[in-house]
């Protein structure tokens, strides 16, 4: 394991407690003789120009700290993707499932960090191209999902869906999502959706308020390459992490498949996914 020479810092914006703690992090970094490259929002919070841009953040990094919620999280994520930086999430939102780091818990969990006892989990992404007219004309990485989903009011969305050229079914819905296990605690469990444990290889196809009742939620292997057709002129949308997308049109392909990309989130020794399960969506405690 390398020795955490630099970190780099991502900061959700817009929120004022941050100030203070982003220039307790650095100073406590400082002494530590540890090199901080901040992007844009965390230097505003320091109160210093020098910043870089959030693409070129992890050049030289050996641990990116993520101050904020989840939706912070997953766009740092993409950043980090596939470079073999461990991603250290503190939780500053609300609830929180992968920011597992408590404020509280920043620097003792940190110093473990920095002496190489921290815990590592594996989360492997899903990779989505979309196709119109036999063209490629879009290629996204998500951690949590990508999803189809309607924009105009009150109207249902048409989708056939294959997986590994095997039909699965027209669904008429008001839309589909096909999540990880990561994203398994995300928007498919507010859609009824099932919670899978985060090293199962496994993608859950799951459809949002769909016509037919029957239509219920499938586990398919992550292995297995699953091709969404649209078939709705009403103004289906594409949504990757619920942060980056593009507008669908009748005939476009949505073809999603296990991505070569993982990242690495440090996780909380005391804090396994049961544990954050119970916390997060108040399960009973023996």
């Amino acid at each position: 394991m390398r020795q955490i020479r630099t970190v780099g810092i991502i900061s959700k914006p817009n929120m004022e407690e941050a100030r203070q703690i982003v220039c307790g992090l650095l100073e406590w970094l400082h002494h530590r003789a540890i090199e901080c490259r901040c992007d844009e929002q965390t230097a505003e919070y320091a109160g210093c120009n020098k910043f870089h841009p959030r693409e070129e953040l992890p050049n030289g990094a050996d641990l990116v700290i993520v101050l904020g919620g989840d939706g912070t999280l997953l766009s740092a994520a993409r950043v980090v993707a596939g470079l073999n930086i461990p991603l250290f999430a503190v939780n500053l939102g609300h609830l929180g499932f992968l920011t597992a780091i408590r404020l509280e818990d920043l620097y003792p969990e940190l110093d473990r960090a920095l002496r190489g006892e921290h815990r590592i989990g594996l989360r492997r992404m899903v990779d989505c191209e979309l196709r119109r007219s036999g063209q490629t004309i879009g290629s996204y990485s998500a951690l949590n999902d990508v999803v189809i989903t309607k924009t105009e009011l009150a109207r249902m969305i048409d989708l056939d869906t294959h997986v590994d050229n095997h039909f699965v079914a027209a669904y008429k819905a008001d839309g589909l999502i096909i999540a990880t296990p990561t994203g398994s605690t995300a928007y498919s469990l507010s859609a009824g959706g099932p919670v899978i444990f985060p090293s199962v290889k496994a993608f859950c196809i799951t459809p949002i308020c769909p016509h037919m009742l029957t239509n219920r939620p499938v586990i398919v292997p992550d292995s297995s390459v699953i091709q969404i057709l649209i078939h709705s002129d009403e103004g289906p949308y594409l949504t990757i992490d619920g942060q980056v997308g593009e507008p669908l049109a009748r005939g476009d392909v949505v073809v999603c498949r296990s991505s070569a990309k993982a990242i690495q989130l440090i996780r909380p020794p005391k804090m396994l996914f049961f544990d954050v399960l119970r916390e997060k969506l108040k399960w009973g405690e023996r």
